[in-house]
This record gives C-alpha cells, structure tokens and sequence, in this order.
C-alpha cells in the first residue's frame, strides 16, 4: 500500500508543491495553498500496467455524429447562454457574488420548467427558506423537490434511484463533501473528488446538473482552474448590488458558444429577462445633454447600446480625480492624452468622472471613439446632435481604427432610430468623428 503523503494544492489553479507557500508558484495568487494527502507511487511500472491488455481503436470516419438533444429552460435569456438549452449529461457551474440572485435564477428556471421533475440540494439554505423565496415568486413548487443532504454519496444514491428527474441543483458545491476524499467541504480535494463523481453520474444517466459555486475574494468562483477541466459550461452571475439589472456570461461552454450574454431585471417577484436590453439602457438618453454619448458594444453575438457621460469640472486640488463606473480607468487616461495630444484639450486642471449608464461594463476598445466624443462634449459643454451614435478603436496617433461586427452595431443602432452612425466606416480620424458628431 503506498504511503500517503502531505501534499499542498493551489485552490486557484490546481498546481501541487511538496511544502506551503504564501504564494502560489504558478498563478501568482497568495494564500491559496491548501493542504491535501498526497498518494505516494513506487518508481517504475505498477502492477495495473502490467496487467492491462491491448484495447483496440476507432477510426474517426467510422464515428457517427449524433445531433444534441437539447431540454429548454423556458427563459430565452438563460437559454441564449446555454447555446439553446441543457444538453442531455451537461454539468453547468454557475457563480456569481453573494446576494447576487443565483438561487433566485435557478428557482425562476425551475418554476419555468413545469414540465420536468427538478431535485434541488439545498446545501446552504434550509427547505423553509427555499419556501418563502418560491412564496414571493408565487411558484407553488410542485415539479420541485428538495434534499437537505450534504454527503455526495447519498446524493448520487437519490440521483439514481430517481428516473423522472430532468434537472438536478447543487447549492452549493462548496458544501458537498465525501467520506473517501481527505480536507473540509470546500477543500481542493473535496471539490475535485465530488465534482468528478457527480459528472460521471451526468454522463452515465443523461442528467443536467447545474452546481452553484462561491465567489472568491478576487471576484472569481473558487476554485475555478481545478474544476474547469471536469465541468462542461462555466456561467458568472454579474451585476451591482445597486442596480437592478444583472447580466448571466458564459466563459466556458463545450454545447455552444463562448462570451454568450443574458440580462435579467431583479424584481420582487423574481428574475425577468430583458429581451431588448439596448431600449432599456437607453430610456433616457433622448434628453439632450452635453458629456453624454452613445456607443454600439458586442455581448458574444449580441449588440448591444450603451450610453456614456462623462462630466469634467474645474479641480479644486492639485491633483486632478479621474474615477470610472463600468469603464477601464487606464484606458479612460490613454484617450485623454490622446484628445491633448491630437485636438489640443488640456484635461490637467480638470476633474474627469465617466460613467457606462445601467450599470453594464465595458471591456473592448470599440467604445473608445464615444468616450471621446463625450469628454470633447464636456469640455465645450456643447451637446452632440441628436441621433448620434458613435464607435471605434482609437489609435494613439489618432485615427479610428475598424472593430469587429460593424454591420450588426450598425443593423441595431439603426433599428432604435440613430441617423447619425459615426463609425471606421465614415470617419479616419478622431478630428473628422469630432466634426460630424456637433
């Protein structure tokens, strides 16, 4: 029997070290080595490598290709980042910051699903309240039923026994824990061992499993590098604890495609989907005001406008404040030295605050022309022209560089009633953009 021996893994990204670290040598992060029990293997052939006989294989051409069977949500906004549904032995890991509406989402799906028998494990939250929560969301439960369980064997044990379920619910995977595996609930080892086991129950049975999983303090589902690998869809749960809206991204999804957006509204009743996101972010914006500018961005396939203020003030200190909301701060002072450099404005006796509207973020770089559209606005505090929407990538001598999906930022611009689209199609220069958007 080999000896076992201590071993200390990276929560983070599952890299194991003989001894702990502060700092995890191969992602960088600290405090995330945990220790775990490490089976010692003898050097050289083992036993079950000398027994093992000779498999035949299977020629590529020879395997037939099966189309996926897909079981819908019932909810078009959850559906869309599924790529159209859970596919049958699908394992989703869905994450997101505490009180941010995960078991709100995952009750909303159960109630829309009426048709399947869905077993929820409530980990974390007792039945009664499971029950006020389906109570406020006047949803009666009934294709619902619940296990106040923690042991993943007895999980799997029910899960088997059970041949009418369509979806199960993990809540979360953090609490789940097997006698088998060494550490806590929690622990590297636990997650591994039980999400592994509870995959292998997904696959052999057909069954989707949806696990619910904690954020870190860095703002990332613990261990999301260990888990990843085993799991087939990766969801985060995004939004401002002040803001009603919250957007559900896909970063991994082996069924469909990645980078995939849903918004929902957080209301009492529940979680609503937001079909026409660009109309709600954009109520209004058709008040005429200078420092506001809106841009077209893209959410995997989808289109999306967003409106962008930007206020400058006179600095009471010698230090000018630069402060972003859903924008890139380094990003928001490369546009500004390109604006002092290329249109000779002085932002140095300023105060800059620039804020996305609705909470959204912005990541990619085709919003750089209508930040600068905004800040050259607030500056002459002269208002654009109505109907003016503006997009591209800056460049640092300058010009306005061309960005991906013109056509569908254009189709959506247009379909809301924007006649003056200031795009790398139209304008070569952020001086030309400038011209055509007073």
């Amino acid at each position: 029997m080999p000896k076992p021996k201590k071993a200390y893994v990276c929560s983070e990204c599952g890299h194991k070290s003989p001894r702990w670290e502060g700092q995890c040598p191969s992602c960088g992060r600290w405090n995330t080595l945990k220790e775990s029990i490490d089976i010692a293997q003898k050097p050289g052939i083992t036993g079950s490598r000398r027994s093992a006989a000779s498999l035949g294989t299977t020629k590529l051409s020879q395997v037939k290709a099966q189309s996926l069977k897909r079981i819908s949500s019932n909810i078009g906004e959850f559906d869309r980042v599924l790529g159209g549904g859970f596919v049958l032995g699908q394992v989703v890991l869905i994450g997101g910051e505490p009180g941010i509406g995960k078991s709100t989402l995952l009750t909303q799906v159960s109630k829309s699903m009426t048709n399947s028998q869905i077993l929820y494990l409530c980990g974390e939250e007792s039945p009664s309240q499971i029950k006020v929560r389906s109570k406020r969301m006047k949803y009666s439960g009934d294709n619902l039923h619940l296990l106040s369980e923690t042991n993943v064997d007895s999980l799997i044990a029910t899960l088997d026994s059970r041949e009418d379920l369509g979806l199960a619910i993990v809540d979360s995977i953090q609490t789940v824990y097997s006698s088998d595996f060494s550490g806590i609930a929690g622990s590297v080892s636990q997650l591994r061992g039980c999400t592994q086991r509870l995959t292998a129950l997904a696959k052999r049975k057909g069954l989707p499993i949806v696990l619910v999983g904690h954020i870190t303090k860095g703002g990332e589902i613990a261990g999301p590098k260990v888990l990843e690998h085993i799991i087939d869809t990766v969801l985060y749960l995004e939004g401002d604890s002040q803001n009603m809206y919250r957007i559900l991204r896909t970063t991994k999804n082996r069924f469909g495609p990645v980078s995939e957006v849903g918004i929902f509204e957080m209301l009492e009743e529940g979680m609503a989907e937001v079909t026409n996101p660009s109309q709600l972010f954009l109520e209004q914006s058709n008040q005429v005001t200078s420092g506001s500018c809106v841009t077209a961005i893209m959410e995997g396939f989808r289109s999306l406008l967003l409106e962008i203020q930007t206020l400058t003030t006179k600095s009471a200190f010698g230090y000018p404040r630069r402060t972003t909301s859903g924008f890139s701060n380094n990003r928001l002072q490369v546009l500004m030295a390109i604006l002092e450099k290329r249109y000779n404005l002085d932002f140095s006796t300023y105060d800059v605050y620039l804020s996305v509207v609705g909470g959204m973020k912005i990541q990619e770089h085709a919003a750089d022309l209508a930040v600068c559209m905004s800040l050259v606005s607030s500056m002459k505090d002269k208002p654009l022209k109505k109907g003016t929407l503006a997009f591209g990538e800056c460049g640092l001598s300058g010009e306005v560089r061309k960005v991906a999906h013109t056509k569908s930022r254009i189709k959506e611009a247009k379909k809301l009633g924007f006649s003056n689209i200031i795009s790398p199609d139209n304008v070569k220069s952020i001086t030309e953009a400038i011209k055509l958007g007073f």
